[in-house]
């Protein structure tokens, strides 16, 4: 069941990232899933350096809440934000 909730909240939060984030993001359904799974990772982990324990209790992903897609939201535009800049600069 954690594997199913991961990924309808990487699905949640990798589309809410790129709806937020201007410009034009690639990727297709699984680029947006991977997205939002792996920001939900660094928004976790962001969570728990920041807030301590209680950013650790609410940004937990394996369960859906506000504060975890909140969390992964921010995570996901955050690695866009980043993804952006690196591949500028391989140019």
């Amino acid at each position: 069941m954690d594997i199913i909730a991961w990924l309808v909240l990487g699905l949640i939060a990798g589309a809410l990232a790129k709806l937020i984030y201007p410009g034009r993001q690639g990727g297709g359904l699984l680029g947006t899933i991977g997205l939002g799974i792996l920001g939900a990772l660094v928004g976790g982990w962001l969570g728990q350096t920041l807030l301590g324990s209680a950013g650790a209790a609410a940004a937990s992903a394996g369960a859906l809440s506000l504060s975890s897609i909140v969390f992964a939201v921010l995570g996901a535009i955050l690695l866009i934000f980043l993804w952006n800049l690196l591949a500028r600069q391989a140019y």
